[in-house]
């Protein structure tokens, strides 16, 4: 357990010989992607952002004439996640040979896309609908995009930032043979996906239906102005993976 306990420090402080401050940032936008994806099932209707399976499975549901799911929202939030990977794709193709630089840039535009999500839900009343409704799923949809995008091209084992299925499994198919920072990444990475839906959920449900967002626009831009300083850094982990 103390050997647990001093490799989930070891992630959290950033000390990963060969991801650097990557593990801990990656797991602050897990933290997000709980934030966001409460407010996009709990208060913009029964779709997700992040979690592409679920809406997959949504549609399904919505075929078959389950009452509360949309098959029009679920099939932008798609497309949009859709695209939001392959604007995301681009951007850190561009700057594929320096990891700090490729997730200031990417971040920065994730955090634009958010911003005016949060923008057009204070300006609109919830239960949101109509134009207002398919504006914050397309938001957030290319938002949640372009940060998949990112984790996949930073690649750091077992920290997607969104699916847990993997992560899980790994967690114990892999057990025996796992290494203790992995098995630590993995357990962190499940804690802060639930941590944040469940402050998500408390601060939709309890307070203001967009305030998950405007907690998401703040731990974002704390991100934002780490990215920048680790755009400059020129230790190893900067390399790709």
């Amino acid at each position: 357990m103390l050997n647990l306990l001093r490799d989930m420090w070891t992630v959290l402080a950033g000390r990963d010989q060969r991801h650097g401050p990557l593990p801990p940032v990656l797991l602050l936008l897990t933290v997000i992607t709980g934030l966001i994806d409460a407010f996009s099932y709990l208060s913009v209707g029964h779709v997700f952002v992040a979690n592409m399976t679920g809406n997959i499975v949504f549609i399904a549901f919505a075929t078959a004439g389950a009452a509360g799911f949309s098959v029009i929202a679920s099939l932008l939030a798609l497309g949009a996640f859709l695209v939001g990977a392959l604007i995301g794709g681009r951007v850190t193709h561009r700057f594929r040979d320096h990891r700090g630089r490729m997730l200031w840039a990417t971040l920065t535009l994730h955090t634009v896309l958010v911003v005016a999500a949060l923008v057009a839900a204070a300006v609109s009343r919830a239960p949101y609908s109509g134009s207002a409704l398919y504006l914050l799923i397309a938001l957030l949809g290319l938002a949640m995009g372009v940060q998949n995008a990112l984790a996949r091209s930073l690649a750091v084992p077992d920290l997607t930032t969104t699916v847990l299925t993997g992560t899980l499994t790994a967690l114990v198919a892999e057990a025996p043979e796992s290494s203790g920072v992995r098995t630590a990444r993995r357990l962190l990475a499940t804690a802060a996906l639930f941590i944040g839906a469940l402050v998500g959920a408390y601060a939709a449900l309890r307070g203001w239906s967009a305030l998950p967002l405007l907690l998401a626009v703040a731990m974002l831009g704390a991100t934002v102005g780490v990215a920048y300083a680790l755009a400059r850094s020129r230790g190893a982990w900067v390399n790709p993976a």
